[in-house]
C-alpha cells in the first residue's frame, strides 16, 4: 500500500528535478526587476551539472521504487518509467545544448536597424 503511494510522489519528484535542470541549463537569466544576478556561462554549466547529478539520483531511486512494485521477476532498472524519462529528457537537452552552442557560435541573430 505504501509503495503504491510512493510511486506517484517519486515520479513527480523526478519530473520536477528534470524541469529544474532544463530551467537552469537554458532559461536561467538574470532579471533586473527581481534583482537576480546574471550568471556567467561557467556558473550555469556547473549548476546544470550539479542538478544533473541530483536529478540522476532522484530518477534512480524512483526507478528502484517502480521496479520493486512489479511482480517477480523484476524488470531491469533501465526499463522503468523514471529512468526512461531521464534518458529521453537528458538526451533531448544535450541535443538542444549542442544545437544552441553551434547556432550561437556560427550564426548571427540580430535585426538590422539600417534601411
Amino acid at each position: 500500500m505504501l509503495l503504491e503511494l510512493a510511486k506517484p510522489v517519486a515520479l513527480l519528484l523526478c519530473l520536477l528535478s528534470l524541469c529544474a535542470l532544463f530551467h537552469t541549463a537554458f532559461l536561467a537569466l538574470g532579471s533586473s526587476e527581481l534583482m537576480l544576478p546574471n550568471h556567467a556561462p561557467q556558473d550555469r554549466v556547473l549548476d546544470s551539472l550539479l542538478l544533473f547529478a541530483l536529478s540522476a539520483g532522484i530518477c534512480v531511486v524512483s526507478g528502484l521504487l517502480f521496479r520493486e512494485a512489479e511482480p517477480k521477476p523484476h524488470p531491469s532498472l533501465s526499463a522503468t518509467l523514471p529512468l526512461q524519462l531521464f534518458y529521453w529528457a537528458t538526451g533531448i537537452m544535450l541535443l538542444l545544448f549542442v544545437l544552441s552552442w553551434y547556432l550561437e557560435t556560427h550564426c548571427i541573430f540580430y535585426r538590422s536597424t539600417r534601411w
